[in-house]
């Protein structure tokens, strides 16, 4: 579990156990709930600035506790000591958040998922709709590691596919986090090979082994906002601009690409990064006439005369 998600788990019990223990001290409350008593006070003054939506005075969480650490009292809880009352919309609402964050690999434990969407439904006096199949049921032994390790902080060796290289590689990295992009799930961590940040995709990562060894990324990347940046690639590869078709839009979620322009008619012109003109060639002939090549024209004319030569096959052939 990640530190936010640690502290998010700690507020919430924070409220329920000082309404139960009106008066506590410093001490004693850091002691039980198992941190620091400048930790404690950390949180103390993050709850109350949480409650209901307006943020108003009336709408926060109250909580009285004075310099000398002697006392703590719960003034006012906003509920949050009670149990959780959903209606049918909000609950129908959760249910489809769960759902599809359960979808996205490596964001979440599904036996965990599994487990909220049961209660969410009985609660809710509702069943799964049918032939959908439970949430998180799919994960691949890959992705169970990943999301090991991210939660351990321990360094792992993958086996990763490149796209723009055509090419399974392996490479030891050192786990930062598991970020969401355009509702694909990334793993961003340090690459011992490239010694920088890299974004490893979730459905490229064909193999995980988490190792016997603590992640240790440097500081300033863990600290430092994703950096989608890295979508452009390697700056040594050559890139090519393509215009693409509308009805092949999709290219650009599944091949690192930089969108450069949307045109008139609908179609996307967008540079494309890659390290073997021939891979690079052939992938642009499956597409047919869906993308043009604009640049560079060494790759255009390659194009060209592979497709060219295709044709003369197809014709001795017929």
């Amino acid at each position: 579990m990640t530190g936010s998600s640690e502290r998010l788990v700690r507020l919430l019990n924070m409220v329920p156990y000082l309404r139960a223990n009106p008066g506590v001290s410093y001490d004693q409350a850091a002691a039980d709930l198992g941190v620091s008593r400048n930790q404690l006070a950390k949180d103390l003054a993050q709850l109350t600035f949480c409650g209901l939506p307006g943020g108003a005075g009336g709408d926060l969480i109250d909580i009285c506790y004075d310099d000398d650490g002697l006392a703590i009292d719960v003034l006012d809880s906003q509920g949050m000591d009670h149990p959780l009352r959903l209606t049918s919309t909000e609950a129908a609402t959760l249910l489809l958040a769960l759902r599809a964050l359960a979808d996205v690999p490596g964001l979440v434990d599904p036996a965990a998922t599994r487990s909220a969407l049961a209660k969410v439904e009985a609660a809710a006096g509702g069943v799964p709709p049918e032939g959908h199949p439970p949430a998180g049921a799919q994960e691949s032994a890959a992705v169970a590691a990943v999301r090991a390790a991210v939660r351990d902080r321990c360094a792992l060796s993958i086996e990763y596919y490149s796209a723009s290289r055509d090419a399974l590689g392996s490479r030891v990295v050192d786990p930062i986090r598991v970020t969401l992009i355009d509702n694909q799930s990334y793993l961003e961590a340090w690459s011992r090979e490239a010694d920088g940040v890299r974004l490893f995709r979730f459905d490229r990562i064909q193999a995980a082994v988490m190792l016997d060894e603590p992640s240790a990324p440097p500081e300033p990347a863990v600290a430092a906002e994703t950096d989608t940046g890295l979508f452009n690639a390697d700056p040594a590869l050559p890139s090519a601009t393509l215009r693409i078709a509308p009805d092949s839009a999709w290219m650009l979620e599944y091949y690192p690409m930089r969108l450069l322009a949307e045109n008139a008619d609908g179609s996307l012109d967008a540079a494309m990064t890659y390290a073997s003109e021939a891979w690079m060639s052939r992938l642009l002939l499956g597409f047919g006439s869906a993308v043009t090549v604009l640049e560079p024209a060494a790759l255009a004319e390659q194009v060209r005369a592979a497709a060219a030569e295709a044709l003369r096959a197809y014709d001795l052939t017929d």
